[in-house]
């Protein structure tokens, strides 16, 4: 770190050394002003092993300063809710049967726009020990990504190595990836998006806290040994232009010790002998002490030269602040610290005695005889939090005023039919999932390339569904209606496996907040959000926020990303996408007016951005619970999200999951045909069942007051959606190489 030369180590006033410049500040992410409220409250200047602790403390990424006023606003209570957003490093809700999920999303998005294949691979190994480290088991991963476009190399770089790493991390942990979701737009060109999910499963009684409390009790580093990788991590994802930094801020992973790791944790907590555990992520050593003391009351001394290192010469500040992966801080019964270090050794896994709970709340660093650093950890937990001023972005006028009438109908619906497909948001997903084990385990009921993963839960009737959802051009467009809809579809994939959507965890991807339009966007989202989770009764569990996602001075699209969790209680009564049988009919739930506002369609076939997308909650609730009641009655083969690139590609992802055409040839509408076909209305879903079946659906439809629209039949070998006329074959050999010929330059 270039911290002025007179500062030391050592505890001092420091008065007669000159203070920080801002650069020097930049470095850990403090302000002029936040500087002298440090000072203030330490009622002298912090030397420079403290100005890197308070630096990384206080840093966006782990103080929230920016987000934290805004998160109040989403709803997080709810019957089934054990642990709430914010209180341990994962949510938590009931499954009944003594049984609770373990869940929770988050950002890797800086360290993955520098080194992508280990920028990925470390967001999936630091997701996983949020969920372990509460002594649950992870059961499966799923992931969001955002590329930006792939016709040059650097983007291509990008993507696969963050798809690699992502892969190469799952896999060898031998933790299924069972979804997610993906997009592509110039926007994420310097700034790609990778939000990891987890959950995991365990009984409630033996649920873990991150807490150190018991004055005597020790503290074990165990796992890894410490190094200077990811030193600065933290801090250099809460500035502007994060990519400017340096390769160093980005962590290696092992996930091979990370099995060990985890294994060796949950026997660990076996033993009665644990009093609290924490991963070491952003911030390393620095968050997981003090987080872990602030949850105790009290406080904790870490001696840093008992920590094993695999360095030379590293000082007191890179040990607290390393982000070396792979390690676990243990908070240990007094005495009982030689029995947990045996299962530890069992597991071939390094650990060490490296401190100690205090009753004195703060945060003492020891350096053998030398006290180099002593800061309350009240000040530490509790960083200052800011409001800006909002203010609406001036674009809005422009995109809001759009009407259909200034672009043409469609010409040639087939061959505009094709193209769409083959669009790399549109084109099957297959190329980046196939890379991904998704069957060990043997829980997989329904595997990626569906609207949700579903999963059985072992001893039990029960299976869980999992998806994860977010639209960055709708949030852009109308950001209400972004963080709204990102709810609202992330539950809709949930009830169209027939599972009851029952708790979100999310991750908030935004440009600067120091940006009024950018806070505006912030704001407004999570009041989108709020909104819509409180409709559907989904209470936000868990989460997390990355902010200054910006490159070359341009912000990414506002990007609220959601994961969703269903309890289906019957895992016989499920539903997939694929049309079932020919004769079976088809029909659109749910169908309000098509639009066009911010649709794929307008993207692809026009260049066209805008429009005012639109989302009526109580629709959505009525539809959701509509669908999930036909399936539970049995009533339906087939169900199916209809949301990017509207009806005709919903009939087509139908059509080819099963493996059969469609005829729906007659579609009666007084609409343009590129609304009819490739509107992207909220709220609708696509469904078959039997001809037998049909009169209960809609009788069941017309008791709901869900809008029920029969469209044709199953069957053929070809796809006749309105003027659309084209072989399944052809279609889908369009639809399967979109992406992959992309992907590999070949597009």
């Amino acid at each position: 770190m270039g911290i002025s030369p007179g500062w030391d180590g050592r505890l001092t006033n420091n008065s007669e050394h000159s203070l920080p410049t801002d650069a020097e500040l930049r470095e850990v992410a403090l302000t002029r002003d936040e500087y002298k409220r440090a000072t203030d409250l330490l009622g002298r200047q912090p030397n420079q092993i403290e100005l890197g602790i308070i630096g990384g403390m206080w840093s966006e990424h782990c103080g929230y300063k920016h987000s934290r006023p805004l998160l109040k606003r989403l709803p997080g209570d709810g019957d089934q809710v054990l642990i709430g957003a914010g209180e341990e490093n994962a949510g938590a809700v009931d499954i009944g049967d003594g049984l609770a999920i373990v869940m929770k999303i988050e950002s890797h998005n800086h360290p993955s726009a520098v080194e992508p294949f280990q920028g990925a691979a470390t967001g999936v190994g630091g997701i996983l020990r949020d969920i372990f480290t509460m002594g649950a088991r992870p059961i499966a991963l799923l992931d969001s990504l955002r590329f930006g476009p792939l016709d040059d190399q650097r983007g291509r770089y990008l993507a696969n190595g963050i798809v690699g790493g992502v892969a190469w991390y799952g896999n060898c942990m031998g933790i299924p990836t069972v979804g997610g979701e993906v997009s592509i737009n110039k926007c994420y060109r310097g700034n790609p998006l990778v939000n990891a999910m987890c959950v995991g499963i365990i009984e409630h009684e033996k649920l873990t806290s991150a807490t150190a409390k018991g004055s005597g009790n020790q503290l074990i580093l165990v796992g890894a040994d410490t190094g200077r990788d990811g030193i600065h991590g933290a801090t250099f994802a809460s500035v502007d232009d994060p990519e400017a930094s340096h390769r160093g801020v980005v962590q290696v992973g092992n996930p091979f010790m990370e099995k060990l790791l985890l294994e060796a944790c949950l026997e660990a907590l076996q033993t009665n002998t644990v009093v609290g555990l924490q991963d070491l992520g952003a911030t390393g050593l620095t968050s997981s002490s003090v987080e872990s003391a602030g949850r105790g009351g009290g406080g904790v001394a870490i001696q840093v030269d008992k920590i094993a290192r695999r360095a030379d010469g590293m000082s007191p500040y890179e040990l607290m602040l390393s982000e070396s992966q792979e390690r676990m801080l243990v908070v240990a019964k007094r005495g009982d610290v030689s029995k947990l270090q045996s299962v530890f050794s069992r597991w071939g896994l390094h650990s060490d005695v490296i401190g100690e709970v205090i009753s004195t709340p703060n945060l003492e660093v020891l350096d053998g005889d030398i006290h180099v650093a002593s800061i309350p950890i009240d000040m530490l937990v509790n960083a200052p939090t800011y409001s800006f001023p909002v203010e609406r972005p001036r674009y809005l006028d422009e995109t809001s005023s759009f009407s259909k009438d200034l672009i043409p109908d469609v010409v040639d619906p087939t061959a505009t039919f094709l193209k769409m497909l083959a669009s790399p948001n549109i084109a099957s997903r297959q190329p980046i999932y196939q890379q991904y084990d998704h069957m060990v385990g043997t829980n997989t009921i329904i595997a990626p390339g569906g609207d949700a993963a579903l999963l059985r839960v072992k001893g039990t009737e029960k299976a869980i569904a999992v998806a994860t959802d977010g639209n960055g051009r709708t949030t852009f467009l109308e950001p209400f209606v972004g963080g709204a809809s990102a709810v609202a579809e992330a539950a809709r994939n949930i009830s169209c496996t027939g599972a009851v959507p029952i708790a979100l965890t999310n991750c908030l991807n935004f440009g600067s907040p120091e940006q009024p339009t950018a806070y505006y966007q912030l704001s407004q989202a999570i009041d989108g959000m709020a909104a819509a989770s409180t409709a559907l009764g989904t209470p936000v569990i868990s989460g997390n926020v990355s902010l200054y996602n910006e490159s070359d001075g341009e912000s990414i699209w506002p990007t609220p990303i959601v994961g969703a969790l269903g309890i289906l209680n019957n895992l016989e009564k499920r539903c997939q996408i694929g049309f079932a049988c020919s004769g079976d009919e088809i029909a659109v739930l749910g169908a309000g007016t098509p639009e066009l506002d911010g649709s794929e369609y307008l993207s692809v076939i026009h260049d066209v951005v805008a429009g005012i997308p639109k989302l009526v909650l109580s629709d959505e609730l009525a539809l959701q619970r509509l669908v999930r009641e036909l399936i539970s009655a049995q009533l339906l083969a087939s169900a199916h999200d209809c949301a990017d690139g509207g009806l005709a590609i919903a009939l087509a992802e139908s059509a080819f999951a099963g493996g059969v055409g469609v005829r729906a040839e007659s579609l009666h509408t007084k609409h343009r045909i590129d609304e009819m076909l490739f509107g992207e209305s909220q709220s609708r879903i696509v469904v078959s069942y039997s001809s037998g079946a049909g009169p209960a659906v809609a009788a069941a439809a017309a008791t709901a007051g869900v809008p029920f629209f029969q469209l044709g039949n199953v069957g053929g070998d070809r796809l006749l959606i309105g003027p659309i006329d084209v072989a399944l074959t052809d279609a889908e050999s369009d639809w399967t190489n979109g992406l992959r010929l992309a992907l590999a330059g070949n597009a």
